[in-house]
């Protein structure tokens, strides 16, 4: 690996399945998927938890919630927290030590209490930072003030007292989106990073394509309807899931036709064209400063969406794949061995942070939740590498205790509010059939949950072990973290 420190280009999306970014992915994004095909793709990439707060917590910091402290959305009254705790330090704090100048465009949404600029970032633009208005039930009053609507428009789920929620539409292509202005400033400040005599890190969040996916006409012009199918997992049984799983699909989206999931499916698709297109302004930048070769470009996102998976949209408390695995691909001509390479092995955006670390010169904590990456970039294997990925999730602004380990072979999803889920991931991939009611796999439902406890043991994750009668409720508790291996 070069010695010297690289120049550092992160571009972060909300919402961003995992899978669009795949050589074989139907969504149309030459410029990540050439990326990809340039440095590495980490296929099996995954957030902590399915919301915006704690995984952006979680890249930022290399820690799990239990340790960073955050694990809703800091931005509502109904928070948790408002920002990270006490003690808690960013990788971009070792950067700035090890001599990185730092500049910040886009998306925080990491603490409401500080933005980048307490973490060692120069602020060329920042948004959600700060607490939502607390008007709320001013915008209720004026919505009961008018007739309440009863006819649903296309795309539109009908939901009384609430308002009627419109999950996509097709936007003029001259009228701006709000991403725009984050990219302009990246691109503004490049040139300027490129020259300062430092080496640099740039980071970019963007907001898309978080719902309702509202993009121009002529990305989706881009894509035919005829070419968009339903999911697998669409179709599935959902008699063996937990109630609320079940509710979402009846009450929410149960209320679009099937043409109607396969638009909102476009939709979506057409904005991760968008961010593709962005993106490609940025790379092209990169390469007018002459400094692509010494820079590591990384393409994640923060959680991704069901996108019609189970009948589904957006993320939350369903624990299924496609809100938690993320795209994670990486470029640096000088500095990646072997360019063109996919690894399947288990990754968390924990590992983001001390990755950035160690190729700056500087050593990881390794007290972190995260692991560095390097010796996938040398083209090696990792010593002791992890074997499973296991996620905290208390819920959104809806509380739940939610917990889940996956092996390659294996998923189970302890479930504090509801029955709890089994999937053989070999022969069920789209996770449709739950097996945790199977008397024969107790053996296996025993080893994962004691291997999930461990992890919680090893992570300070007290939220999920109060052993009170009406709470503990999972079919083995958390005192197998100490029996076996």
């Amino acid at each position: 690996m070069p010695t010297q420190q690289p120049n550092i280009l992160i571009y972060m999306t909300d919402h961003q399945r995992g899978d669009t970014v795949l050589p074989e992915s139907p969504v149309i994004a030459p410029n990540v998927k050439r990326l990809g095909g340039e440095g590495i793709i980490f296929d099996r990439t995954y957030c902590p938890s399915p919301h915006c707060c704690p995984s952006r917590a979680t890249m930022m910091t290399g820690l799990y919630p239990s340790r960073h402290g955050v694990w809703n959305n800091i931005s509502n009254e109904m928070a948790l927290s408002r920002g990270l705790k006490p003690g808690v330090r960013c990788w971009s704090e070792d950067l700035a030590k090890l001599g990185y100048r730092l500049a910040w465009s886009g998306k925080w949404h990491v603490s409401v209490e500080e933005s980048p600029k307490d973490r060692g970032w120069e602020e060329l633009l920042v948004n959600s930072h700060k607490l939502y208005p607390s008007s709320k039930w001013d915008k209720f009053r004026e919505l009961a003030s008018r007739p309440e609507k009863t006819d649903r428009g296309d795309g539109e789920i009908l939901r009384p007292g609430y308002g009627t929620y419109r999950m996509y539409d097709a936007i003029p292509d001259d009228r701006k989106h709000h991403d725009d202005e984050t990219v302009h400033r990246a691109l503004d400040a490049l040139p300027k990073l490129a020259s300062c005599g430092k080496p640099w890190c740039l980071f970019v969040g963007m907001t898309a394509p978080h719902d309702p996916y509202f993009v121009h006409g002529k990305y989706l012009d881009r894509y035919r309807l005829d070419d968009v199918h339903l999911p697998p997992s669409f179709f599935e049984d959902p008699s063996s899931k937990p109630a609320v799983v079940r509710r979402m699909r009846r009450q929410l989206w149960g209320q679009l036709s099937e043409r109607e999931v396969r638009e909102g499916i476009r939709h979506f698709r057409a904005l991760c064209t968008y961010l593709d297109d962005m993106f490609g302004l940025l790379l092209e930048a990169l390469d007018r400063t002459g400094q692509a070769e010494d820079t590591l470009v990384v393409y994640c996102a923060d959680h991704g969406d069901y996108c019609g998976d189970h009948g589904l949209f957006t993320k939350g408390i369903p624990c299924y794949r496609g809100a938690y695995n993320v795209p994670l691909v990486a470029r640096w001509p000088r500095g990646i061995n072997g360019p063109g390479r996919r690894i399947a092995s288990f990754v968390s955006l924990a590992d983001i942070g001390p990755t950035l670390v160690e190729l700056a010169g500087g050593v990881p904590d390794p007290n972190l939740t995260g692991r560095s990456l390097v010796p996938f970039l040398k083209g090696e294997e990792p010593s002791g590498w992890r074997e499973e990925i296991c996620t905290q999730c208390n819920g959104v602004e809806l509380y739940y205790t939610q917990r889940s380990i996956m092996t390659s072979e294996w998923k189970y999803v302890y479930n504090g509010f509801d029955f709890d889920e089994l999937y053989n991931l070999r022969d069920d991939p789209h996770e449709t059939v739950n097996l945790a009611g199977d008397g024969s796999l107790d053996g296996i439902k025993r080893e994962l949950l004691a291997r999930m406890w461990r992890f919680a043991r090893r992570e300070g994750d007290d939220y999920a072990i109060n052993p009170y009668i009406t709470t503990g409720l999972a079919p083995y508790g958390p005192a197998e973290a100490f029996r076996g291996s």
